[in-house]
This record gives C-alpha cells, structure tokens and sequence, in this order.
C-alpha cells in the first residue's frame, strides 16, 4: 500500500516581534514631528486646540491600526499550496512565484545575516531574511521544503 504524505496547509509567518516594535517606533517618532509642526501651526494661526487634539487622537489610532497590520494581519511570508509570497521586506527580489518556478531552496549567511534563497528556473530569486520572520527557523525551513516538494510532486522516501 502506497502512503501520500499529507498536504502541506498553508502558512504563514509574520514579521519577527523586534522589528515590527521598530517599525512602530518609527511611525510614532513621524507621529510626534507631525504634531510638532501642527503644534505651532495651530499656534502661529490661532487655530483652535481641539484641530491638534483631533489629529493626535487620528496619529494615534492610526499608529495602532499600522500595528496590528504589521503584526498581526499581514504574513511577511505566505507559503500556499500554490506558491509563495513575500511583502513588508525589501530587497527579496521576486516577491511570489508558483512552486513549479522554483529550481532549488538553499541557505546563505550573506553578511552574517542568515537567508534562504529560493532560485527560480529563470535565474531570478528571492531572498528571505529569516531574521525577519516571527517563530524557529529551523521549522520554517522544514516547512519551505515541505511545500516545495508537494509543489514539485515529490513524496518523501
């Protein structure tokens, strides 16, 4: 009797915790200067306060709703039955391909920084910084070959 392994579900992995906390830092810091400049415009035209209180409390809930999007509802890598994709990192190079497309999975420390390079049949590639992703990295270079192979067909010995 021939046993199929199970198909791979799909996964996602979000953006590692220490970097969505600078990301919203740095909103927050574009935030304040915002309101420095709003504080003396409301200041030098004799606006009324409640423009500078409006607008704090708008920063403000915008900040937070950038978060949660940031770190909850927006995978940095989306790993489907299909292919993959990758948003919120710069410098990935292809950021989605179909399984098929992907010629071999390897790892590299360019750097120091460790990635996983995903070489595409057409010499193009993504470059994921595992750094980046929220969780083990060892697991979510296990689970990359598991996708890759049941996109490829393939079934473990």
């Amino acid at each position: 009797m021939q046993q199929h392994a199970p198909t791979p579900g799909v996964s996602d992995y979000r953006l590692a915790p220490a970097l969505a906390v600078r990301f919203v830092g740095g909103l927050l810091v574009v935030l304040a200067g915002l309101l420095a400049v709003l504080t003396v415009l409301v200041a030098l035209l004799d606006l009324p306060l409640g423009v500078l209180v409006g607008a704090a409390a708008l920063g403000v809930v915008a900040v937070l709703v950038a978060a949660y999007v940031v770190l909850r509802a927006v995978p940095v890598v989306h790993l489907g039955t299909d292919g993959y994709r990758v948003r919120l990192v710069r410098g990935v190079g292809v950021d989605r391909a179909p399984w098929p497309d992907v010629r071999e999975a390897v790892t590299a420390s360019p750097s120091g920084t460790p990635v996983v390079v995903l070489k595409l049949r057409d010499g193009r590639a993504t470059t994921i910084p595992v750094q980046a992703l929220d969780g083990d990295r060892e697991e979510f270079v296990r689970d990359l070959q598991r996708h890759l192979q049941h996109g490829h067909g393939l079934r473990p010995l």
